[in-house]
């Protein structure tokens, strides 16, 4: 099996919820949005966001600035609010000197997510990123996976690992890819879905696993 390992972005890598609060509240005070709309929005953005998003906010509320414009801004936002702990981004740097080869497989816009990559100095440790939206797909879809490989120069029929939090989309699209899987527990685990390879409480402990994984 080679050295190879895609990670989920949202709630694995960083933490999605905190820059989604933080970003609707400088998004919602810089253009004093009514308190309705403000809980129209962060209703509506609460498990993914997407330029449709906001063509919806604009023509429910009927707000005058183009709704591109508005997304752009979230988008700007989010890429400044989003964090990545440091400790995950030495064990990353630990992977890639161990000669891993990373990928990022995530279920969001792409613009949005590679904004998130690039704030939190992610994307300098990764080798190739596939988003849901570049394919109008979402995990599991196995060919979404198969893409992020492609994008990482690799190919899923020599193996690897996934490592994410959802249980379906995460554990469940990377057995269907051919992948060893990590979860990071948190979510309740589906009936009838096969068991991760491994249950971590924290991505820096599947990095780990990672690391001490053994080669012949």
């Amino acid at each position: 099996m080679q050295r190879f390992a895609l990670l989920d972005l949202d709630e694995t890598l960083v933490d999605r919820q905190v820059a989604v609060h933080d970003s609707l509240t400088a998004l919602c005070h810089a253009h004093d949005f009514a308190p309705a709309t403000e809980r129209w929005l962060r209703a509506e953005l609460v498990n993914r966001a997407s330029p449709d998003s906001f063509v919806r906010l604009r023509n429910t509320f009927g707000l005058v600035m183009p709704s591109e414009d508005l997304w752009q801004e979230y988008v700007d936002l989010m890429s400044a609010a989003v964090t990545c702990r440091p400790e995950v981004l030495e064990g990353l740097a630990r992977l890639r000197a161990a000669a891993w080869t990373i990928g990022v497989v995530t279920n969001g816009a792409g613009d949005i997510q590679r904004a998130k990559l690039a704030g939190t100095g992610l994307a300098s440790l990764i080798n190739g990123v596939a988003a849901s939206g570049d394919l109008e797909i979402r995990k599991p879809d196995r060919r979404l996976f198969e893409l992020a490989a492609a994008r990482c120069g690799v190919s899923l029929a020599d193996g690897g690992w996934m490592i994410g939090d959802n249980p379906g989309g995460d554990i469940g699209g990377g057995h269907q890819a051919g992948l060893r899987t990590i979860w990071l527990r948190g979510r309740p685990w589906p009936e009838g879905l096969p068991a991760a390879h491994h249950v971590v409480d924290d991505v820096t402990d599947a990095i780990t696993i990672l690391l001490n994984e053994t080669w012949e």
